[in-house]
């Protein structure tokens, strides 16, 4: 995922970008309220924001508050010392999507990110994906090459629509296993090598779109 951490405390804002960046991640930091609104406006691929309450200038409750102004549906984790129902509320209310109380477990934050980026990626994209002579309906749940209906399993589904809505960009393995499996599920990278090998068999030619990028993971390109 493309993540931008907002925390002041550069302490801890350099552990989360090095076990982020050690999962793969793509991290981008701000120390203020005024930078992360900054990034929000200049990077439009950022699939979700780990955010501060207690921030020099602006504060998280009001960053999230004019993200959604804006009308970005970006996911929102706000991290908190205080937890208090009030608190809480404030945050939410202002359209953070989850709350996570200092001192927290990484392994915690990095589940949050993962289902508050996957209800994110159901909300704002729209129901047609297309990339080539593939259309991909996400309302219907529906695929076609050249107008003609290609049956995919479930899983074979979620990996070609991340595809799509990440299309010319480069995805890990870890990124599409994030996206397509659940938390939980006892698989492996050499799984996405299986299902993507299922896409492209059942894609026929339009398969040859979905590159492997050595060593990375793959990249979905329309020529």
């Amino acid at each position: 995922m493309h993540l931008l951490v907002v925390e002041d405390d550069p302490a801890l804002s350099g552990i989360l970008r090095r076990l982020l960046t050690s999962d793969r991640h793509v991290v981008e930091c701000a120390s203020s309220g005024e930078a992360a609104l900054e990034v929000v406006e200049a990077q439009a691929g950022l699939d979700a924001m780990v955010l501060d309450v207690a921030l020099p200038g602006i504060s998280g409750v009001e960053v999230a508050r004019r993200v959604r102004r804006r009308g970005s549906a970006l996911p929102i984790v706000m991290l908190t010392a205080r937890d208090t129902v009030d608190d809480r509320v404030a945050g939410l209310d202002a359209g953070a999507d989850d709350y996570l109380v200092k001192p927290f477990a990484y392994e915690e934050l990095a589940a949050r990110l993962r289902s508050v980026a996957r209800r994110g990626t159901a909300r704002t994209g729209g129901p047609l994906l297309r990339c080539g002579p593939i259309v991909l309906d996400d309302r219907t749940r529906l695929v076609r090459v050249d107008g003609a209906a290609v049956e995919l399993t479930g899983r074979e589904f979620a990996v070609l629509e991340c595809l799509l809505r990440h299309k010319g960009q480069v995805l890990s393995r870890e990124q599409l296993l994030d996206h397509a499996w659940p938390l939980a599920a006892a698989v492996t990278l050499n799984s996405v090598d299986a299902y993507v090998h299922y896409l492209r068999s059942k894609l026929g030619e339009a398969g040859r779109l979905i590159r492997t990028v050595r060593g990375i993971g793959y990249r979905l390109t329309d020529r």
